[in-house]
């Protein structure tokens, strides 16, 4: 689904709240001295980042996100955090990403003419 008005208004809001707080959050731990393990799950968390700002493979990188995310939430102290990054990732992934992606665009709104005989 790619919801226009204000339900694509609000997708587009969670969009860029999740790819921001990502892209930012993955910048700052590779800016320090990080383990080849955060390099690597704050990489693939900066990508799902920039997808979801984008709107370009929405569920996938929603799903991802989560998945990462509650990982992290096991592994690292910062719970709340990585709970709420993970729960807007899932919201993200079962909603779509609403009219103003690339998503939208790429597959658009389908219609279905059904005539009677």
């Amino acid at each position: 689904m790619f919801p226009g008005g204000w339900p694509g208004r609000g997708l587009l809001l969670l969009r860029l709240l999740a790819g921001s707080l990502l892209i930012y959050d993955g910048a700052l731990v590779l800016l320090g001295v990080p383990h080849w393990g955060e390099i690597i799950l704050q990489s693939i968390l900066i990508v799902a980042g920039i997808m979801l700002l984008l709107g370009f493979r929405t569920p996938i990188a929603g799903i991802v996100v989560a998945i990462v995310e509650l990982g992290m939430a096991h592994s690292t102290g910062a719970l709340r955090h990585s709970l709420l990054l993970a729960s807007l990732g899932a919201a993200l992934a079962m909603l779509g990403p609403g009219v103003a992606s690339f998503d939208a665009r790429r597959f658009g709104r389908k219609r279905i003419a059904i005539r009677d005989r």
